[in-house]
């Protein structure tokens, strides 16, 4: 048998730039294969991903890289992340001059293990060899998920919604509001997300009834008890993200979230051409009233 022109090997946090490297044109060559093209320029996009290319190496459940044999280059990556019972694979690229070589079916072999976790998710992009492999690896595409992009206006702010900026002490009260809508939280999570990005806790009648996080660098999650009162707090997440004069406010919706998909619609925003789909290998969850982490490597 012929000897692979690859090997893997576990990732570590200094291949967290050689990553990236693959990631971009990866996703560079999907946009363009779609007539969507995206060509940002690396050395500005390194800086605003490194934070969070750098935390996903030094949390991850699997990591797994692959490199070339003979130049010792990485040509492609997986990662994955556990939270309680979700396991998420965050990271599947390979750089587009070796795919179709076997080096994906071995990174996910090895990333996305079959015998963990209690609910599985991918949030994976519309490149059907990749979605073969997932339902390979046994999920299930549910629903589509878009950026819903706009600028951002000072909105009017419903006075009986109470806000309250989150600090740690609100940690368990984050973790429980997501639970109820994810079945999981994203634990010691929540205290990264927050030291990047302002955090809100909203409450009716001194009772919880969602959060928020929102930034420069990116947004979400976005979680509210019941749906009804998503209005209210894309109200309040808009008017911040006008106060931090970020140019184009970009959430990501679940399809199925219709109430926050017409109210941001009715606000002027508008739905990006690149969409993701959410698989698992069983439905879970209340997707009707979330908006996930962007960039949207996990939910």
């Amino acid at each position: 048998m012929t000897e692979p022109t690859y090997r893997l090997r576990r990732g570590t946090p200094a291949d967290s730039r050689a990553a990236f490297d693959v990631f971009l044109p990866a996703v560079r060559d999907l946009a363009a294969r779609q007539g969507n093209p995206w060509d940002p320029d690396p050395e500005a996009l390194w800086p605003r991903m490194q934070p969070l290319l750098d935390r996903l190496a030094t949390h991850a459940a699997e990591w797994w890289v692959a490199e070339d044999r003979a130049s010792g280059d990485v040509i492609g990556y997986a990662r994955s992340v556990e939270r309680g019972g979700l396991f998420e694979l965050s990271e599947f690229f390979v750089h587009p001059d070796r795919q179709s070589a076997g080096v994906g079916g071995a990174l996910l072999d090895a990333a996305f293990p079959p015998d963990r976790g209690e609910v599985r998710a991918i949030i994976a992009t519309t490149d059907v060899r990749a979605q073969a492999r997932y339902y390979r690896a046994g999920t299930v595409a549910r629903f589509p998920m878009v950026a819903v992009e706009g600028e951002p206006h000072p909105a009017t702010l419903d006075p009986a919604l109470e806000v309250v900026t989150a600090t740690l002490e609100h940690l368990p009260i984050l973790a429980e509001i997501e639970r109820a809508v994810l079945e999981f939280d994203r634990g010691d999570d929540f205290a990264w997300i927050l030291e990047r990005r302002e955090g809100y806790l909203y409450r009716r009648d001194g009772q919880p009834v969602g959060s928020a996080f929102v930034s420069r660098a990116g947004n979400g999650p976005i979680a509210a008890l019941e749906p009804a009162d998503q209005p209210a707090i894309l109200a309040h997440v808009e008017t911040r993200a006008a106060a931090l004069e970020i140019p184009t406010l970009s959430l990501e919706v679940p399809m199925i979230n219709e109430i926050a998909v017409r109210h941001l619609l009715s606000r002027g925003f508008h739905i990006d051409s690149f969409y993701t789909f959410l698989m698992s290998n069983r439905p879970f969850g209340q997707f009707d009233r979330f908006i996930g982490f962007a960039p949207p490597f996990v939910l």
